[in-house]
């Protein structure tokens, strides 16, 4: 019986995996990736390594998580090193810890390896922080989309809008209008800092900047920011540009 490594394969940058992570890709017998992870750490995996894609676009086809959670038992009591590789990080926004638990209830080892989350590697890369000494002490990290069978949305966008100083929304593309709405009824004001980052890393990534009051249609997947460090990041990368 093999054990899965749960691994965080990062924003989408082949090089900001972490060094743990890569290994396990050169190492698995077996790898079960999503739909944005690099297709360069996956020339990394061994010749005879089985590849398969378990990916789907929001809202499309693809396995449903019970049976990936099917897969990589039924792989783990076949080989023994089982790599299932998410995009970003595995516990932000991810399905890692569901898939750890069910393996646990049948009796299948597996590890967490982190990785780079794109709600705070996306920003980064054109210099916004999430947190700034003298702009913003807190952050929160939120999902803009919510699985419907809950019955309820568990992220309240006006009570929130208050609480934090920066907020920063994954698949937030389909609903950007109404979270922007929920926002300024909490009590952001209209011309309160965004930024847009789609397909961060990818070859159509488009960076932009607008206002809470200006937030219109976003393209999936991106990763919206809202907050002063916005505009703070962006007279950095201004004094850089000059430099």
């Amino acid at each position: 019986m093999g054990k899965v490594f749960i691994v965080g394969a990062g924003p989408g940058d082949p090089e900001l995996i972490t060094v743990k992570g890569l290994r396990l890709i050169e190492r698995a017998d077996a790898i079960l990736y999503d739909r944005l992870v690099p297709k360069a750490l996956l020339s990394r995996a061994k010749p005879q390594a089985v590849l398969i894609y378990v990916g789907k676009k929001p809202g499309g086809e693809g396995p449903s998580q019970s049976e990936i959670n099917e897969m990589l038992y039924d792989l783990a009591l076949r080989h023994d090193v089982v790599v299932r590789l998410h995009g970003g990080d595995p516990l932000v926004f991810g399905r890692g810890f569901e898939e750890c638990e069910y393996l646990a209830s049948r009796g299948i080892s597996c590890e967490f390896v982190p990785g780079v989350t794109s709600g705070l590697a996306a920003p980064a890369k054109y210099y916004i922080p999430p947190v700034a000494r003298g702009t913003a002490s807190s952050v929160a990290l939120v999902t803009g989309r919510e699985d419907p069978s809950k019955g309820k949305r568990q992220v309240d966008f006006k009570k929130l809008a208050t609480a934090v100083d920066t907020i920063v929304i994954y698949m937030g593309a389909s609903s950007a209008r109404e979270i922007a709405m929920e926002l300024m009824e909490g009590g952001l004001p209209p011309d309160t800092p965004v930024a847009v980052v789609e397909s961060a890393f990818f070859d159509e990534e488009r960076f932009y900047t607008t206002t809470l009051g200006g937030l219109g249609a976003v393209r999936n997947p991106a990763v919206i920011v809202v907050g002063k460090t916005v505009e703070r990041g962006l007279r950095l990368r201004e004094a850089l540009c000059r430099l």
